[in-house]
């Protein structure tokens, strides 16, 4: 084999020079680094000589000229900035990562392959590089995964965009390094004898970003800085949305909201699904051509005087009878593949496949495409909506063929884009929103998610799941690896998606008539009070609280309960939206991000963090019946409401008031507080706690200061100038408390405030400090009332000024 000969694009330094790009080349490849920033380098390797020119969809950051000392030595080349060491061996390519000292972070396993394939009428290859891991590595990410698994060492998947997974090419590392695999073709991970690889179907080069953030933390810092931030969404995004499939007329959802102002019940949004438009010839119209939506504006005006908000659920795809179809299909920007729905005929099933739909997915790679899309929603937006639905953001593609494939895009075929078209149709709504107003923010809830999509307000939810306790088990590992992708927005549908299997089950009774859909329901609904969207659900059974009992009752009193502890929350929850749009931060929080020194959380998938201070430990599994309903994760086979039946006995006597015992393991290095009692445990133990089924067990870890909002009805409904602040001892700590209009961009331009608080341990002291900055209607002059778990209260008055709290 030649030796390698290594070409720099700058001259080649034994000291330190400012550069961006460097490459060799040999008679069998080339590999190319490009820096983003010190701790983050791309590495490119091609094998046919030809010139590698990409643009990534993904990633908005541009290389940069960093300090590099390298040392062009005989067996391997070097470059070494201040915070990354990475060499190159000059025998077979093989790159390797180490920290600034030397140490070893991470390594290539082997030479890249190319095996030849063909993408449309083009050769090109299928790049598949390997990289070593240590026995007892724990890896994260990958996307919206229903495995149930927190890392996922050992497993081999196919990544793509679909209805209940969402792959995403991305894994980081619980030793502090991310890896993102820059190819938007279907990809292989598989893990096997301590080598994790990455297998793309088509590729002109073996194209990934490398970055080191120390932590994991860090490595979501590194994500964005190459992506993008996450921009804040409005305030009433963090309240209760109950959605169904669906409201098939606009008195239904307006009584809704009626129903649930009179009996009391906090709510902040109101969905509307699909088929307001009428029949599928007429699908995704982006108007209101049903007949029992005959005064749109007049329903919207009900719901926004009613104190909430509308959000409304579009496709990437059209019938043939619409304008957008029309004028998609004039410039050839649809695609001929069989999508959802399959059947003209909407009100029968099986579908009448005999009465094909006609509808068609649009090319969203392309710019005219997109502004056509956004000129015919923008019929929608003025009427003054106040978010977007986007369903089928992947898009549904049955029965995929060669030639859906080999389908020309704006881009390249739709094999070598697939896991780019939830970024490009979200981002495109985006933009073009952005770009007509800013007088309130997108807020974007869809289906699919991809790498650097946080840029885009987009809230990615796990599609139509199932309602079992394996599958609710799943959406916590799911929401957990889907953040460490850097994507800082995940929900699911509370209570599951199809729910039918419960119906009839128990006496031939509704699923809201049966206990152990009851059970089920209550406790999606509580774990969804600590997710960054808490959005009610699903198809088949009713989802409004009054189908659940009255007041009084246990299982009504839970569900009103949770939405009302979630309301109480806002103030942290908002505060905490601030640090992940401004620092970086993350809402659901894998515990190995805070505690990797706890190996015993490395694996753990039933418990998390939300934000910094709240230690979440729902209750996953059934107590008080059995755990019973689908048994397959397929969503398509849930629209067959023939399969999945269970039959349920021995419910007469459930007693959901009855404790039951809930185990839960506290990490180590801290003290925790359960936020009901004020109790104090040490962190390193399993404590169990008995619950009934009103109780949604969390704790607080020593140092947090947690503000405690208002008994309120929607989330702007008090202002929040009588905060209780929770103040948990045992540690240092601080919080900041932060404020805006709520449904604007000019935090953009700085009107927003920040008022930071300490905790001193050891004088027992709080140190509410000068409030920072400003905005029109921020609350000149409040009171907080500071509380101590053992019960423990003072009153101050706040003016803006720093005043001082001693216990």
């Amino acid at each position: 084999m030649k030796k390698y000969v290594f070409y720099l694009l700058l001259l080649l330094s034994t000291t330190a020079f400012a550069q961006e790009r460097m490459k060799v080349e040999a008679n069998n490849g080339t590999v190319s680094l490009e820096w983003y920033a010190d701790d983050i380098v791309r590495v490119v390797k091609t094998t046919d000589g030809k010139e590698y020119n990409k643009q990534s969809l993904s990633i908005t950051a541009k290389p940069v000229a960093v300090k590099v000392k390298t040392n062009n030595g005989s067996d391997e080349y070097v470059a070494t900035t201040s915070k990354l060491k990475v060499t190159v061996s000059k025998t077979d390519g093989v790159v390797r990562f180490f920290d600034a000292k030397g140490k070893p972070i991470a390594a290539e396993n082997g030479s890249a392959s190319f095996a030849p394939a063909t993408d449309g009428d083009r050769k090109t290859y299928s790049p598949k590089q390997g990289f070593g891991l240590e026995s007892d590595e724990a890896v994260y990410g990958l996307g919206i995964l229903q495995n149930g698994r927190m890392s996922q060492r050992g497993i081999h998947k196919t990544l793509c965009p679909g209805n209940t997974e969402d792959g995403i090419p991305f894994i980081q590392s619980v030793k502090g390094y991310g890896i993102y695999w820059d190819n938007y073709s279907a990809t292989e991970f598989a893990d096997n004898n301590n080598v994790m690889s990455f297998k793309s179907e088509v590729g002109d080069a073996v194209d990934y970003y490398f970055m080191y953030g120390g932590s994991a933390d860090g490595v979501v810092a590194k994500i964005r800085q190459l992506t993008g931030d996450a921009p804040m969404i409005p305030l009433w995004a963090y309240g209760f949305f109950q959605s169904k499939e669906r409201y098939k007329s606009q008195k239904e959802i307006v009584d809704v909201l009626h129903c649930y102002r009179s009996a009391g019940i906090p709510i902040d949004c109101m969905v509307q699904d699909w088929q307001y438009w009428g029949n599928n010839y007429l699908w995704n119209a982006m108007e209101f051509m049903n007949e029992q939506f005959s005064n749109p504006q007049a329903m919207i005006d009900d719901i926004h005087k009613n104190n909430a908000k509308c959000i409304i659920s579009i496709w990437s795809s059209f019938g043939p009878m619409t304008k957008p179809y029309r004028q998609l299909d004039e410039k050839g920007l649809l695609f001929n593949i069989e999508t959802w729905p399959q059947s003209g005929i909407s009100h029968m099933w099986p579908p009448r496949k005999d009465y094909p739909s006609g509808v068609r997915v649009y090319d969203c790679y392309n710019t005219e495409a997109r502004d056509i899309y956004w000129n015919n929603l923008k019929r929608l937006y003025d009427l003054k909506l106040d978010g977007w639905w986007m369903d089928s953001t992947e898009p549904d593609n049955f029965y995929a063929t060669e030639n859906d494939w080999n389908r020309k895009t704006a881009l390249g075929t739709f094999r070598s884009v697939r896991l780019a078209y939830p970024l490009m149709t979200v981002g495109g709504v985006y933009d073009h929103q952005r770009a007509t107003s800013d007088s309130t923010r997108v807020f974007i809830l869809t289906r699919s998610g991809a790498f650097g999509q946080q840029r885009y307000a987009s809230n990615v939810w796990s599609g139509d799941v199932v309602s079992t306790w394996d599958m609710l088990r799943s959406q916590v590992s799911a929401g957990l690896n889907y953040s460490l992708t850097g994507n800082p927005y995940f929900n699911s549908d509370l209570g599951g998606f199809f729910a039918g299997s419960y119906n009839g089950a128990w006496k031939n009774k509704p699923a809201y008539e049966n206990p152990a859909y009851h059970e089920l329901y209550v406790r999606w609904l509580q774990m969804g009070v600590f997710t960054p969207m808490m959005r009610s659900h699903g198809a088949d059974v009713p989802r409004e609280f009054y189908y659940y009992g009255k007041p009084g009752e246990p299982v009504y009193d839970a569900l009103v309960n949770a939405v009302k502890q979630r309301y109480r929350l806002l103030p942290y929850i908002y505060s905490t939206a601030w640090q992940v749009s401004k620092h970086q931060g993350t809402f659901l929080r894998a515990l190995m991000m805070d505690f990797a020194d706890d190996k015993k959380v490395w694996n753990i998938g039933n418990e998390f963090m939300f934000g910094d201070a709240l230690l979440a430990t729902p209750v996953l599994k059934a107590n008080y019946t059995p755990e019973v309903g689908r048994k397959d994760k397929d969503a398509n086979a849930g629209w067959d409401k023939n399969t999945g039946k269970t039959s349920i006995e021995n419910l007469d006597n459930v007693d959901f008031t009855k404790k039951h015992a809930h185990t839960v393991y506290l990490p180590a290095g801290n003290k925790w507080y359960y936020f009901h009692t004020g109790k104090q445990y040490d962190g390193g133990s399993e404590v169990s706690l008995d619950l009934s089924l009103a109780d949604n067990p969390f704790f607080v870890r020593a140092g947090a200061i947690v503000p405690i909002g208002p008994d309120v009805q929607w989330t702007t409904e008090k202002a929040w100038d009588e905060l209780e602040l929770k103040v948990y001892p045992g540690a240092n700590g601080r919080f900041t408390l932060y404020e805006d209009e709520g449904d604007s961009y000019n935090y953009e331009k700085g009107q927003y405030t920040e008022i930071p608080m300490t905790w001193n341990d050891k004088s027992r002291t709080l140190t509410i400090g000068k409030r920072k900055g400003s905005y029109p209607g921020m609350i000149a002059k409040r009171s907080f009332r500071v509380v101590l778990p053992d019960g423990l209260v003072k009153k101050v008055v706040y003016s803006g000024k720093a005043v001082n709290v001693k216990f």
